[in-house]
């Protein structure tokens, strides 16, 4: 660098020399020297910093060096660090599924300790429901039916539909008649031959209800008059026939009354039945042609005792009745004969439909808007085409409790 100084001063010099007339001071011996020591002191200086850089650039080197160095040694712990930090992920991940496992197995035990202690719930609770039943249906009866053999046909109308029947609580001899499906009136005989005659004499006795009833499902009990009341769903009267007044009045819960009990009798929607354990109800569920649902009603009270969901379907069915607490149901295709018993339900269990034989009610034409069984007479009483009609039992004793 100081010899290219040099050489520039130089080349200015001759320039300067050949293109400029020489000032006067530049003829001073004394003037020359001193600019030669002012360009000496600046080529010295110039040396220094070229000095001075070049020991920049190699601190520069030795620096980019040691960086260099420093910056591999930090990519290597950097990999150790992310091999270490990796290494510790997966030892959390590890970690975390095991707590999972063991959060599984303690709540799979809970699980099993409150499946089990469900289970124990639901036995018990069975137990104590199998119990109540066989306490609700302890009466002394252990009649099952076998056969109906013989049929007598007590009196005709000119109605189709209608009930007739004695009160199957009591010794009373009166028969009531019930005419259509739906009315205020209720015929009152003194007995069954003032029923079976034409003559008018005694005539029979109108009551006149305050409510109408409906269908064909109502029943006499121990002096009250128990019936569906017209224009309600699923409302049940007890009327007190000697005072002539309602008693009391209840609602069947679970759907009934929204669908007929039978497909054969079109104008029933709950039909009431007695046995030797007391008043029952026969009503369908939710649904469209569901199963029947038998209800166990305190006649006292008309508090609903117990409900069962049955096996047998409305579909197909004519009518049905209760004897010492199980439910026969008659079918007929068509409403036509046979009329046939071909679904049987007890709620203790003890009888099924292989226990018995082929159950056939005598042929009629049309199916029954009603049959209802008397428990203290043993009887049928039964409705079909206008014909009030008897049909006789035979029973036999029941399998002894399982």
């Amino acid at each position: 660098m100081v010899v290219a100084l040099r050489r520039a001063s130089a080349l200015l010099g001759l320039f300067l020399a050949a293109f400029l007339p020489l000032p006067q001071y530049a003829q001073d011996p004394g003037m020359v020297h001193y600019i030669y020591q002012r360009f000496r002191v600046l080529e010295q200086g110039l040396e220094k910093c070229t000095e001075a850089t070049r020991a920049y650039i190699q601190d520069f080197r030795e620096f980019s060096k040691n960086i260099s160095v420093m910056l591999g040694r930090c990519h290597t712990y950097t990999s150790e660090y992310k091999s270490a930090v990796n290494n510790l992920a997966l030892r959390v991940e590890r970690a975390q599924r095991e707590i999972d496992y063991l959060e599984y197995l303690r709540e799979a035990d809970m699980c099993m300790e409150s499946e089990e202690k469900r289970l124990a719930e639901m036995l018990l609770q069975e137990a104590e429901e199998e119990k109540k039943i066989r306490t609700l249906l302890n009466a002394s009866c252990d009649n099952m039916l076998m056969g109906i053999k013989s049929l007598k046909i007590v009196k005709k109308t000119m109605d189709p539909d209608g009930s007739w029947m004695k009160d199957a609580g009591s010794d009373s001899p009166k028969v009531y008649l019930f005419i259509g499906s739906r009315s205020k009136t209720v015929l009152e005989f003194a007995n069954i031959r003032a029923f079976m005659e034409d003559s008018t004499k005694p005539a029979p006795r109108k009551l006149l209800l305050p409510l109408s009833w409906q269908g064909s499902g109502q029943v006499l009990y121990k002096g009250f008059l128990y019936f569906h009341n017209q224009g309600t769903p699923n409302e049940i009267i007890k009327y007190n026939l000697q005072k002539r007044t309602v008693e009391d009045r209840m609602k069947l819960l679970g759907g009934a009354g929204r669908a007929l009990v039978y497909q054969h009798s079109p104008f029933t929607y709950i039909d009431l039945a007695v046995d030797e354990h007391g008043l029952w109800a026969i009503h369908t569920g939710p649904g469209i042609q569901s199963h029947l649902v038998l209800t166990k009603i305190d006649s006292g009270t008309l508090g609903i005792e117990h409900s069962w969901d049955t096996p047998c379907r409305s579909q197909d069915a004519e009518a049905s009745f209760l004897l010492c607490g199980v439910l026969y149901v008659v079918y007929s295709s068509g409403g036509q004969g046979p009329h046939r018993i071909t679904c049987v339900y007890d709620p203790l269990g003890n009888i099924s439909d292989e226990d018995l034989p082929n159950l056939f009610l005598p042929r009629r034409p049309r199916s029954h808007s009603m049959i209802h069984y008397n428990p203290r007479d043993k009887q049928l009483y039964a409705w079909n085409e206008g014909n009030q009609i008897i049909y006789k039992l035979q029973t036999k004793k029941k399998l002894p409790l399982k």
